[in-house]
């Protein structure tokens, strides 16, 4: 018997609380979301982001990325990062901050300068300084270096590695350990779930910063899935063990499960709820997962239509920001999951 599909047709009729509460009876740190800088004049939206018994961590989308801090050498800008940033700090959210060494919405005059290796470990070491330095004290959590590995698990391309090899990656954790000492330093990508050749590389990534002696507490499972295309719980517990083993922490950081047909019938909601809970499920039984964030919460500004054409509905509320059953089915797995003491564990 499917008994996750059962989860996702039969949850229990009335759960009271939201999920960040029920993250928090459950042990984890939190249940969050990602942010978008340009979404908070829709006052619906900004209601839910803000109530935080249901996201009680936010990320900001984009806020925070090289091209909005640095678009130009030694011209830094926290104006859009600093709008998430607020609402946290506001609200008494966790603030998980991303994302500092990453190939993509790198301006050019990074990845087309032709640097020496010298040149661009001090342009990774002075753009660090001054974004960790600017949000010091207020990031839980810092995705450091971001997508470093390719699809066929090969080290990504990138000006980063080009240039310096893997030294970047300790001279990034480096350089943001030195900037905001109390933060939480994770290397992040997408498709670890899979367990496949992607995952393999990431290992040896995370042994060459460890065995480097630089600063690394966690792994963020980006966890851009698909609508039966999901790992079983089981799977997924297995993956994220093959980190936590080092005694790293790990965490679900842009968690969207997407349909690639729409709109979706009744069986591909179950379907997704049922993923959902899966993930979630597989971060409950993993001591060290420390919690989820899903990448936005609401369809109506999901950045899957824009980059999968005729895929979406990803995520935990409709477009008219009404819950769907995959948020039943995550309210289903944490209010059933053995409390804890409430409060979170950081």
């Amino acid at each position: 018997m499917h008994t996750g599909l059962l989860l996702g047709l039969a949850a229990p009729a009335v759960v009271s609380a939201q999920l960040h509460e029920l993250a928090l009876a459950a042990g984890l740190d939190f249940f969050g979301a990602a942010i978008g800088e340009g979404n908070t004049h829709d006052s619906q939206y900004m209601a839910i982001a803000s109530d935080t018994s249901e996201i009680g961590q936010l990320t900001p989308e984009n806020g925070q990325k090289w091209d909005a801090t640095e678009p130009n050498r030694g011209q830094f800008n926290f104006q859009q990062g600093d709008i998430v940033a607020g609402i946290a700090a506001q609200n008494g959210q966790l603030l998980r901050c991303h994302t500092l060494t990453w190939y993509s919405q790198l301006p050019g005059w990074v990845s087309n300068s032709g640097f020496s290796y010298e040149e661009l470990q001090s342009v990774i070491e002075t753009h660090i300084e001054n974004v960790v330095g600017h949000y010091k004290g207020q990031c839980y959590h810092w995705d450091v270096v971001n997508e470093v590995i390719d699809d066929n698990g090969d080290w990504r391309d990138s000006v980063f590695y080009t240039t310096m090899g893997t030294d970047f990656l300790a001279v990034s954790f480096n350089a943001a350990k030195a900037a905001d000492p109390d933060a939480k330093l994770y290397i992040n990508d997408y498709n670890l779930e899979y367990n496949e050749a992607k995952t393999d590389r990431t290992v040896e990534a995370v042994e060459i910063i460890l065995d480097s002696g630089a600063p690394l507490d966690g792994v963020g499972f980006q966890g851009h899935l698909i609508v039966g295309s999901t790992p079983s719980r089981s799977d997924l517990v297995t993956v994220l063990e093959r980190f936590t083993q080092y005694g790293l922490e790990v965490a679900y950081t842009e968690l969207d499960i997407r349909h690639e047909s729409l709109p979706p019938n009744d069986a591909a909601l179950a379907q997704q709820g049922d993923d959902f809970a899966n993930v979630v499920g597989s971060c409950l039984d993993v001591p060290n997962c420390r919690g989820v964030t899903i990448w936005g919460f609401t369809d109506k500004y999901s950045w899957i239509p824009g980059v999968f054409p005729g895929e979406g509905a990803a995520l935990l509320y409709d477009e008219n920001l009404q819950k769907k059953p995959a948020w039943t089915s995550i309210s289903s797995i944490l209010a059933t999951a053995p409390t804890s003491t409430p409060g979170p564990r950081y």
